[in-house]
């Protein structure tokens, strides 16, 4: 039977699956946008939207908001602090979400976020600022894992692909207007607007989508089984990634040889834990669900890592101003979101692994593309160009992937899958960061932490040595793209490494 057929042969009776996406004979054409879902799109959405917008304005307020409370010294642990608690929460909500039904844990990181906004933005001191940002990154992480729990209960297979691509068309706007509007309010108005203003909205998507999801997706996946207990190895397992990270983390901002004690501390932490965590095989690009996950992180990882430089060598290299060389990315935004609508098409279902290698090659192609810049005859404008069709890129593979994790996951993973996805998404870009970080330095570059002061100084081949190793770490995940078909052995998501 079609997913898109009627489970009652009398096409006048109204069913759970008429809900859920299938269509009686005749009638029309189920969608994102059709009676059954509209509340609930649009709820999950806007609930993206400010996600977005909070990830985009944020870092525009964060330098003035350390000078005023006497930070700078911990400017970074306000990133990070976010970082370490969503990696923890992302494990967490998967097993409250396959336990209970995803409602409770997106309502409850909805108000953690929330919560950690409001202490961010009424903060006295900077270790205050960074536990508020800490609470934030919790609820974050909680969110994240319980939309995507959402999507699989709410959404059929056929539409899965189209709330994936408005979930990348949710990241359009903010990514362009957040910055600006950041720096306005923090100019006009003072830098706390920027976190207390958020809260105030959270209302709007809460009164559409809790009562949608209560309808369609609350509860467990299978009511008559009984629930199963929370692993506790696994939430000890995702203390040490996130503790791990933490230390990597902390480690890759002093490069001193004192720094190597907590580097190794954060490796014999994050290792073992994060091959608990994740899918058996993912390290060795195993066929089907193992894969799914290794490209997610090495996707993210190698275009966010690449990324983070552009302005800077923009800056100091081309002598753009900070707005100049933030706009010359701005295009990208735009990309992204027609790669994912793209992806959503029907018919472009059965080429799905082809797009997502095609994805890959224009990442890699876009990172390669980008020092080319440090050439002073090549015009800056070549930039945007190449990153407008690397975020195309991104685009097809980045909703793919997700399309993909839920197609392989049963209903009772999904939660636990689709952590297991964004702690290789996340994981990845702080590894990768941190490289590259380092190559940077060590070639010339300065102290990411202190770009002002390396302004002058920055060595073009400090930027070659981030972006060249980026771009083939992309071409990797080219080859592993096409593994994403499930092989004979593969198995679910949730059977661990040993």
């Amino acid at each position: 039977m079609s997913a898109l057929e009627p489970r009652d042969a009398d096409p006048g009776v109204a069913s759970a699956a008429d809900a859920a996406g299938h269509r009686p004979i005749g009638g029309p054409e189920p969608s994102v946008l059709d009676r059954a879902h509209r509340a609930l799109s649009v709820g999950i959405v806007s609930v993206v939207v400010l996600i977005a917008f909070e990830a985009t304005a944020v870092g525009t307020a964060m330098p003035v908001a350390a000078r005023e409370l006497h930070g700078i010294p911990l400017y970074a642990f306000a990133f990070s602090a976010y970082f370490t608690t969503s990696l923890f929460a992302m494990v967490l909500s998967g097993q409250w979400s396959d336990r209970a039904g995803p409602l409770t844990p997106l309502t409850a990181g909805i108000a953690s976020f929330a919560t950690g906004l409001l202490l961010s933005g009424t903060a006295g001191t900077m270790w205050l600022f960074v536990l508020g940002r800490a609470v934030q990154g919790f609820g974050g992480g909680l969110v994240i894992v319980a939309l995507y729990v959402v999507v699989s209960r709410a959404y059929t297979e056929q539409l899965r692909p189209a709330i994936m691509a408005a979930f990348a068309a949710g990241w359009v706007v903010p990514s362009v207007v957040g910055p600006l509007a950041s720096g306005t309010v923090t100019e006009h108005l003072g830098w706390r607007w920027v976190f207390l203003g958020i809260p105030a909205l959270v209302v709007f998507p809460l009164a559409l989508a809790l009562p949608a999801i209560r309808r369609t997706a609350s509860g467990p996946a299978d009511p008559a089984a009984p629930l199963p207990p929370y692993d506790r190895r696994r939430i000890r397992l995702a203390l040490g990634i996130a503790v791990g990270a933490g230390l990597l983390q902390y480690a890759g901002q002093d490069l001193r040889w004192l720094s190597l004690l907590p580097a190794a501390a954060g490796t014999a932490l994050l290792v073992p834990s994060a091959r608990g965590l994740l899918p058996r095989g993912t390290y060795r690009a195993a066929r089907g669900l193992p894969s799914v996950v290794l490209l997610r992180g090495v996707a993210a990882g190698s275009f966010i890592a690449a990324e983070s430089f552009v302005p800077l060598m923009l800056v100091t290299q081309r002598g753009l101003s900070p707005t100049l060389a933030g706009l010359s990315l701005a295009v990208g935004g735009a990309t992204w979101a027609f790669g994912s609508y793209l992806q959503s098409r029907p018919w472009t279902e059965p080429y799905r692994q082809r797009l997502v290698v095609v994805g890959m090659l224009l990442v890699a192609a876009a990172i390669a593309t980008a020092p080319s810049v440090l050439i002073a005859s090549v015009p800056v404008w070549v930039v945007a160009v190449a990153w407008g069709f690397g975020c195309l890129g991104m685009g097809l593979v980045i909703a793919s992937t997700s399309v993909l994790l839920l197609k392989l996951s049963a209903p009772e993973e999904a939660g636990a899958n689709s952590a297991a996805l964004q702690i290789s998404d996340a994981l990845s870009n702080v590894l990768l960061l941190a490289a590259g970080g380092a190559a940077f330095a060590a070639l010339g570059g300065g102290a990411v932490g202190h770009a002002a002061a390396s302004a002058s100084t920055a060595h073009p081949t400090a930027f070659a040595a981030v972006f060249l190793p980026m771009a083939g770490v992309a071409l990797v995940g080219a080859w592993v793209a096409t593994r994403l078909g499930a092989g004979s052995g593969s198995g679910s998501g949730t059977t661990v490494a040993p």
